[in-house]
């Protein structure tokens, strides 16, 4: 069960406090451990791994076409790696272990240098042991800046994630190995914050123009998100803006790793306030608040202009091959066998290993690549969720378009949510040379066999 914002008002003491950050240096990215006020002031503070000693993060902000150069140096007690999500990166800079580079052992660093070819929103967390080492808190904002973005008053980035503590100590849960959790929905925390805070407020005046950038940082949860206070459009997904912006009228779904854009008014009067929510099954409970002060900055703007498009490749259906994933196991559609390298296990063995779920038959990521094609070349990828729970699939080194039900092209993403049941279809262009992950990131299901490649030569 979620701690709400009202279960948490009911406690002695309720308001947050902001997040103590160390600053490293623009060229080292230090993760190390450290110590963060998580859960509300009163309650102890939270012992988290982090990129340079708070989380999120430091934020990365660069020019569009602007080299990233970074110098991880691990202060850790485990290996790690940083995987740089939705960039379409160098492959040798993809951070993950085993198939773009080694791990980076304690004491020891490694040089991060990629090229940022798209504006947009992204972000950057470890990749070894991720399930563990993102809930931990190793994960930061990596912003591409258009040559010329969109008439606003604020430019906001809003890591969302769930914290699972223990309500006395406010430590994090080391369950990393539950196996509940693992063969059903993954690791939902018990504590939401945004940017490492429990109920954030931010100063805003009535008529303002923000700009939010939304970035799911949860290991499993989906959040449902909507306004209040706000009037608003989705201009951008995972990083790619709309041709249309969107405008939001209901809820929408943010899966783990997914970003989105908005453009939003504030519609609240100067002593009110107005939030960003979540809805879920037992009611809607707030992410962030707006503070209303002051007259309104300037008068309302009626009128909302599309992002400037980043250059993508054009992508011609026809005659473009499908190939069918199938998304297998789990709690209540177990799994009957699947291969672990060469061998086949009952699904009995496998759950032994604490392997639960499959693509393909494969409880692991296979010797070879689902995928192996040529530089160039279109494909469909068709996602058939035969299991009884949702997944946030996310393809490495490249965007994909959506194919809509009528057989059209819908937006570009890099992680598709397929519900229980579902097939979807994507479309890409394999326009980016290397080996590359393809994986659920409900990251309990990536560790516990959603996780295949692919080869583009």
């Amino acid at each position: 069960m979620t701690i709400s914002r009202r279960q948490f008002l009911h406690s002695t003491l309720a308001l947050s406090m902001m997040p103590r950050v160390a600053m490293a240096s623009d060229s080292e990215l230090v993760a190390q451990t450290s110590m963060q006020q998580i859960a509300p002031q009163g309650y102890p503070e939270t012992p988290i791994w982090s990129y340079g000693g708070g989380v999120p993060g430091s934020e990365i902000r660069v020019p569009q076409g602007a080299r990233v150069r970074r110098k991880l140096v691990n202060r850790l007690p485990q290996p790690t790696t940083v995987h740089w999500h939705g960039i379409r990166i160098d492959n040798a800079m993809d951070g993950v272990p085993g198939l773009t580079q080694e791990v980076v052992q304690p004491k020891a660093s490694f040089n991060y240098d990629f090229e940022v070819p798209d504006a947009g929103t992204y972000w950057y967390h470890a990749h070894n042991q991720s399930m563990e080492q993102v809930a931990r808190g190793l994960y930061g904002p990596l912003i591409v800046e258009e040559a010329s973005g969109p008439d606003v008053d604020q430019d906001l980035t809003l890591m969302l994630d769930d914290w699972r503590l223990d309500p006395e100590s406010a430590e994090i849960s080391d369950d990393f190995d539950n196996g509940h959790d693992l063969s059903h929905a993954g690791r939902l925390g018990n504590l939401v914050t945004v940017n490492g805070k429990f109920d954030p407020s931010y100063p805003v005046q009535t008529s303002e123009r923000l700009r939010l950038r939304l970035i799911n940082a949860a290991n499993a949860r989906v959040f449902d998100v909507t306004l209040d206070g706000l009037a608003g459009w989705i201009v951008a997904l995972d990083g790619m803006p709309l041709e249309v912006p969107l405008r939001v009228k209901n809820s929408f779904p943010l899966a783990p790793a997914q970003r989105a854009d908005l453009i939003v008014d504030v519609l609240a009067n100067s002593g009110q306030a107005a939030s960003i929510v979540s809805v879920e099954r037992d009611g809607a409970y707030g992410l962030a608040k707006f503070e209303v002060s002051g007259v309104p900055s300037r008068v309302a703007r009626t009128k909302i202009d599309p992002l400037p498009a980043n250059r993508m490749p054009e992508i011609t259906l026809k005659d473009s091959p499908v190939h069918r994933m199938t998304m297998q196991g789990g709690a209540m559609r177990w799994l009957e066998s699947a291969n672990l390298g060469d061998t086949e296990l009952s699904g009995r063995e496998l759950a032994q290993l604490g392997r639960f779920w499959a693509l393909n038959g494969y409880a692991e990521r296979p010797d070879d690549p689902f995928l192996d094609v040529r530089l160039g070349s279109v494909h469909r990828i068709e996602f058939a969720n035969e299991t009884a729970f949702p997944h946030a699939m996310h393809l490495h080194g490249h965007h994909f378009r959506i194919i809509l039900q009528d057989g059209t092209l819908g937006p570009w993403r890099d992680t598709v949510l397929v519900e229980r049941g579902q097939v979807r279809q994507v479309a890409l262009v394999a326009d980016n040379p290397g080996n590359w992950l393809l994986h659920c990131h409900m990251l309990g299901h990536a560790a516990s066999g959603m996780m295949s490649w692919f080869r583009v030569t």
